[in-house]
């Protein structure tokens, strides 16, 4: 009788664990969705893998024909290895923790893939080819979707998530395998070649998003048995999905710069299911599978947090209902207030505030401008800054939300993982002398846990500095 596995839509699930590791899988794998539902209260949108590129790309398969006419081991038990062909794929590099990308991090590498082979380059009825031929945001039963992060590449390190600062010599690995025919399957990528301008730096804001709009990153794809040698079984090319190719728009999902129109880099909207979308032939163990799935429906549960970046399909009706909210809670939290009266008239101090090239040099915390919309201190402009200290730095963004030329600006400061901020600051004429007030507090994120007795003071300190660093800029003929 030919076995069934999990995973196939054909028959039902085979079991091959005792009732043990399933246990111990489902008590790991809610603990796992208690971690991904605290970290969601931080990152409402993607939890982990906050900011990520979009990439588009052919997999050549060479099939087990193939590898067994170059003295391989021909067939792997997973159908979708053993077709000869080429795939057209859409993916995802992302780091997972989101920690400053001066730092190494786990990387991920999320695929999608057509389930039918093709001839290289073939396109649509209407001649398109590339990414086209995958679906994407939406459920189809012709894709397959493989998770792939940075790991070892012996064993046991293919089991063990393994931090990595440079993409070219990192190791993916699928870390959980899949249940084929002739048993346990893991799948694995290594960099053969990156675009020519890379510099190997594994960064989603930086120069290797930008090299990937100049060039093809080029990987290995091998399987393995849990722990037997590795088998390359075909070529990835992967590059800059185009500005359509199903990402969102120009911000990434974590609020992080926006994309550069020209490398068509911004992130996908696209949400990576192994679980969902297996692949051809590829089955799912029954203690991987309760592993993996309570934290999968955590992470995507929809976010109920005021203000978090909007999914995909958020209707006008209720982002009005999350302002109005917000509003309300604004006015019931005093913020924290420290007023000073500078020897500088109002118009010298909104020259300083004016300029956002200054920002750094006045607001404790901000380290570094990394560019400055033209319209700047208008309604909707941004700053993009860095905070805290090298290398531990955070880059986010501060926004305007409103403004009264000379008089009156309210800013949106981020700093995610640590969260939002709001600040006002306001300028009164006191003839050769002004009085400034600069009113701050949390709004989302970490910052509003802790007790609004302790937030407090620590604002106030805070504030105090910047004030009188601003005084000493405008006193010294700064932004003139």
């Amino acid at each position: 009788m030919k076995r069934r596995f999990s995973g196939d839509p054909a028959g039902a699930p085979h079991r091959t664990y005792g009732l043990a590791p399933e246990r111990a899988a489902d008590l790991a794998g809610r603990g796992f969705a208690a971690v991904f539902r605290a970290i969601k209260a931080v990152r409402p949108v993607r939890p982990i893998h906050p900011r990520g590129i979009s990439l588009v790309g052919e997999l050549n398969l060479t099939g087990a024909a193939g590898r067994a006419a170059a003295g391989l081991p021909a067939a792997s038990g997973i159908a979708w290895l053993d077709d000869a062909g080429t795939r057209q794929v859409r993916g995802r590099f992302s780091r997972s923790v989101g920690l400053p990308e001066s730092l190494p991090d786990i990387l991920g590498l999320a695929l999608r893939t057509s389930g039918a082979s093709g001839a290289a380059g073939a396109g649509d009825a209407s001649g398109a080819a590339g990414a086209g031929d995958v679906p994407g945001p939406g459920d189809s039963a012709d894709v397959g979707d493989v998770l792939f992060a940075s790991t070892g590449w012996g064993v046991p390190g293919r089991f063990m998530l393994l931090p990595k600062l440079d993409v070219g010599t990192a190791r993916f690995t699928t870390l959980m395998p899949y249940k084929g025919a002739n048993g346990p399957v893991l799948l694995g990528l290594r960099t053969l070649s990156l675009p020519g301008r890379a510099t190997g730096r594994a960064d989603t804001g930086g120069n290797f998003k930008e090299s990937l709009g100049t060039g093809d990153w080029t990987l290995a794809l091998h399987y393995a048995t849990p722990a037997g040698r590795w088998v390359q079984a075909g070529v990835l090319h992967l590059r800059a999905a185009a500005p359509d190719a199903g990402h969102t728009d120009g911000t990434d999902r974590d609020g992080g710069d926006r994309a550069s129109a020209d490398t068509g880099s911004a992130d996908t909207a696209i949400r990576f299911d192994p679980l969902e979308h297996p692949l051809p032939g590829a089955g799912t163990y029954p203690w991987a599978r309760r592993l993996r799935e309570r934290s999968y429906r955590a992470a995507r549960r929809p976010s109920r947090i005021i203000g978090a970046p909007e999914p995909a399909g958020f209707a006008a009706a209720d982002r009005n209902s999350a302002i109005r909210r917000e509003g309300s809670a604004d006015e019931r939290n005093t913020m924290s207030t420290v007023t000073q009266v500078f020897n500088s008239p109002a118009s010298a101090v909104w020259r300083v505030i004016a300029d956002g090239w200054l920002y750094s040099g006045w607001v404790v915390g901000a380290s570094r401008i990394r560019s400055v919309d033209a319209q700047w201190p208008e309604v909707g402009a941004l700053l993009h800054h860095s905070v805290g200290a090298w290398p531990l730095l955070i880059n986010d963004s501060t926004k305007v939300t409103a403004a009264d030329p000379g008089r009156q600006l309210e800013l949106i400061a981020r700093g995610w993982p640590i969260g939002e901020a709001k600040v006002v600051i306001t300028l009164e004429e006191l003839g050769e002398q002004c009085r400034v007030t600069m009113s701050e507090d949390a709004v989302r994120g970490p910052g509003l846990a802790v007790p609004k007795a302790l937030r407090d003071p620590m604002i106030t300190v805070r504030n105090r500095e910047t004030l009188q660093r601003l005084e000493l800029m405008a006193a010294g003929g700064a932004g003139n």
